[in-house]
């Protein structure tokens, strides 16, 4: 039987310990010490056996005497459905566990663009966070330094760059993500496909490259230089890259854009020359924002469970902040297509 006793009562062998004990994953460990259902017999009891021959005390999830504790969620900016995404799935995580959420948009505040402050670092053991989930976040290898000293631990959520060493954080299959988009292309007979992307030096933006470029290859497609374009995230780099792509002698006859908001650009920069999607050139996002669905036509997009990383990001932490240590440092949360209006075969052409 799983005993639950006092925080202040020392703890015995963490849930990794039992799960390796076990020969199960720690999330399968945990469903048995939860109480979830959806765990074979077979398993409930091996994972029941070792928590009794290892003496695992479960910490109460959450003591409604004491006052909850406090988590930090840094986002690059609060004006986006993006963020939006993940302050739902922070939220609802964060209620489960008992704890309440600081906000800060810190990244659009840095005297760097995408860097927190040091002295917003500094508030963190002021107001007693007892960790912390930065988003999209790039921080200086001083700022690691900083959150390792004081022990706060935290969690990234989708980091721009790859993390340190240790460091815990969890994203998208952005790789195939972009195999999937380009293979919806190539399935409906295109071969002159091009990709937008955001920064080169960022990771997801690089990833979904990597599947694009992997995807052509595997379709025995060259791979032309011309119709890999990068510039940032926003809908007006897009844009312009949309059009210096239908300026070529030979322009693509479909596009995966790595962002939905970015495909709001390249829609804007095809109705500029106008151009009709899907008739005259198809269009592929990713992310599945809301954008997705309200755009005319519904775009075609990778859908990345954004509300679901966040999530599971939140619980990471809650784990560390006991004291746990996650098994890997990379949870990676799985894609899919969601087929909408802005994909069509190619159109016969008369003339490039």
């Amino acid at each position: 039987m799983v005993r639950t006793v006092s925080p202040n009562v020392t703890a015995g062998p963490t849930l990794a310990v039992v799960a390796r004990e076990a020969g199960v994953s720690v999330p399968t460990a945990s469903k048995v010490v939860n109480g979830r259902e959806d765990v074979a017999p077979d398993t409930r009891r091996r994972v029941t056996e070792a928590l009794d021959r290892l003496g695992y005390v479960r910490r109460p999830r959450f003591d409604a005497s004491k006052p909850p504790r406090l988590v930090d969620l840094v986002v690059h900016s609060l004006d986006s459905s993006w963020s939006g995404a993940v302050l739902h799935g922070v939220e609802q995580a964060a209620h489960e566990a008992g704890l309440d959420v600081v906000v800060s948009a810190g990244l659009g505040r840095s005297v760097r663009g995408d860097r927190p402050q040091r002295g917003w670092l500094d508030k963190l053991t002021t107001r007693g966070s007892a960790g912390v989930l930065f988003n999209l976040a790039e921080l200086t290898d001083s700022q690691y330094a900083w959150l390792e000293q004081h022990r706060i631990p935290y969690v990234m959520i989708d980091p721009a760059h790859e993390p340190p060493p240790g460091a815990v954080s969890v994203g998208a299959a952005n790789w195939q993500g972009g195999v999937s988009a380009t293979e919806h292309l190539l399935a409906l007979g295109h071969e002159r496909i091009a990709v937008i992307a955001g920064r080169r030096r960022k990771q997801c933006s690089n990833a979904r490259v990597a599947g694009y470029r992997s995807a052509l290859a595997a379709a025995g497609l060259p791979q032309r230089p011309e119709y890999i374009r990068y510039g940032s995230f926003e809908e007006s780099t897009a844009r312009q890259r949309m059009r210096e792509l239908l300026d070529l002698p030979e322009p693509p006859t479909a596009v995966f854009v790595c962002s939905d908001h970015m495909a709001l650009g390249v829609y804007e920069a095809l109705a500029e020359r106008g151009l009709r999607v899907p008739h005259d050139i198809s269009v592929v996002g990713f992310d599945d924002l809301p954008e997705s669905r309200w755009a005319s036509p519904g775009l075609t997009t990778v859908r990345q469970p954004l509300g679901e990383m966040a999530a599971t990001a939140l619980r990471l932490l809650v784990r560390m902040m006991d004291g746990e240590r996650p098994e890997g440092t990379r949870t990676e949360l799985s894609t899919r297509l969601v087929v909408r209006a802005s994909t069509a075969a190619p159109r016969v052409r008369t003339h490039a």
